[in-house]
C-alpha cells in the first residue's frame, strides 16, 4: 500500500453516492506498500460509523482486476476471512476515481504482527491450506504477473545498479529458475489461484481470551494462478525468516508447514522441489524489491523495502541443502 493518487473528501462525495452508504466523515491515508493508493474511510449513515478500505489501482487495468476482486468474493463465500468488495447500487464493485480504477471494501478486524511465534505460524500456515482448496474451483485464471517472465523482463533494468557479485548471484539465479520452470518435476506440481504476497503485514490477528487469533487476509492485488508451492514458498520466506540474519527459523517453518500439510497434504514432488521453489520466492521479492528501490514511481507517501533482506534469503537457500520440511 502506498499514495500515489491524492484524493480529498470533497472529491469522494460524487463517488460515493453510487453506494448509498453514507457521507464520508473522515479519509485517512495508509503510507504501507509500494503498489497502489489505500486509505482508511470513515462513513456515517443513520447516526452510525463504518470504516471501509478504499484503493485505487496504479498498475493494474479494469482488465486484470476482476480476477482479484472476484477471488476475494469467491473466497468469503466459503469462510476465508477476507476483505469483501462492495457492490454499488447496479452491482458494480469496481469504478473510475481520479482516473484510476477504485473499489471499497470492508475493514477487517485485528492487527498485523511484526515478531510471530510458531503459535501464529501454525494458523498462517492452516488458513493458506484453506485458501488453496477454496479457490480450487474458482472458474477465473490469471497467471502470476510477477513470475519468470517478469523476472526476465526486469532483471536487465536493474543489472546497471549492482555490484558485480551481486549481478553474479542475480544471473545466475535466473539461470537456474529458468531450468527449474521448464523441468518435467515443476509442471507436475499441483496449482491454483494464490495470494504470492502473503506476508506478515497482510494478515491480521485479533487477541481474544488471552491468545492471538487469525482474523483477516488482505492485499489480494499479486494473486495469481501459480503453483501452490510458490505461494507456500512466499510466506514461508517472510513468516519464518530472521529479518536480521535472513535465515529461516525451523520451529515457526516446521509449525507453518505441518498446519498446511494437515488440510492439504504434500505431493512426493513438492517435498522434491522445495528447496528451489523458497530460491524462486526470494528471487521473485529480491527483483521486485531492487525494481522499486533503483527505478521509483513518484508517490506522495511511499515506504520503500530494503532489497539486501531478499538478497541475503537467496544467498542463503543457494548455500542451504536441506531447507527445513515436514518429517
Amino acid at each position: 500500500m502506498a499514495v500515489f493518487t491524492p484524493i480529498t473528501l470533497a472529491q469522494l462525495t460524487p463517488w460515493l453516492q453510487q453506494f448509498n452508504l453514507g457521507q464520508a466523515v473522515d479519509l485517512c491515508e495508509i503510507p504501507q506498500g509500494v503498489e497502489n493508493s489505500n486509505f482508511f474511510l470513515t462513513l456515517r449513515k443513520n447516526q452510525q460509523s463504518t470504516t471501509y478500505v478504499l484503493t485505487l489501482f496504479e498498475r493494474l487495468s479494469f482488465t486484470q482486476l476482476p480476477f482479484y476482486l472476484h477471488l476475494t468474493q469467491h473466497l468469503a463465500a466459503r469462510g476465508i476471512p477476507v476483505p469483501a468488495p462492495i457492490n454499488n447500487q447496479q452491482g458494480e464493485i469496481l469504478s473510475l476515481l481520479n482516473g484510476k480504477p477504485a473499489v471499497l471494501v470492508n475493514k477487517l478486524p485485528g492487527q498485523s504482527l511484526t515478531t510471530p511465534t510458531p503459535h501464529h505460524c501454525q494458523q498462517v500456515g492452516a488458513v493458506l491450506a484453506r485458501m488453496h482448496l477454496a479457490g480450487q474451483d474458482y472458474p477465473n485464471q490469471q497467471k502470476n504477473l510477477r513470475s519468470l517472465s517478469w523476472w526476465q523482463e526486469t532483471i536487465p533494468l536493474v543489472l546497471p545498479y549492482l555490484a558485480p557479485v551481486q549481478h553474479d548471484l542475480l544471473t545466475q539465479e535466473l539461470g537456474f529458475q529458468e531450468q527449474f520452470f521448464a523441468s518435467d518435476t515443476y509442471a507436475d506440481l499441483p496449482m491454483g489461484p494464490g495470494h504470492c504476497d502473503l506476508f506478515r503485514d497482510n494478515i491480521l490477528f485479533d487477541t481474544i481470551d488471552g491468545q492471538d487469533h487469525l482474523c483477516g487476509v488482505f492485499d489480494f492485488y499479486f494473486a495469481g494462478y501459480d503453483t501452490w508451492l510458490f505461494d507456500l514458498a512466499v510466506t514461508v520466506n517472510d513468516w519464518c525468516v530472521d529479518l536480521q540474519s535472513g535465515l529461516l527459523d525451523s520451529a515457526r517453518a516446521y509449525a507453518l508447514l505441518h498446519a498446511y500439510h494437515a488440510i492439504r497434504p504434500f505431493q512426493a514432488s513438492e517435498k522434491y522441489c522445495w528447496p528451489a521453489m523458497l530460491r524462486a520466492a526470494a528471487l521473485r521479492f529480491w527483483v521486485s524489491r531492487l525494481w522499486d528501490f533503483y527505478l521509483p514511481r513518484s508517490a506522495k507517501i511511499v515506504q520503500l523495502h530494503d532489497p539486501t533482506h531478499f538478497e541475503r534469503i537467496l544467498h542463503h537457500h543457494t548455500q542451504t541443502l536441506h531447507s527445513p520440511w515436514i518429517t
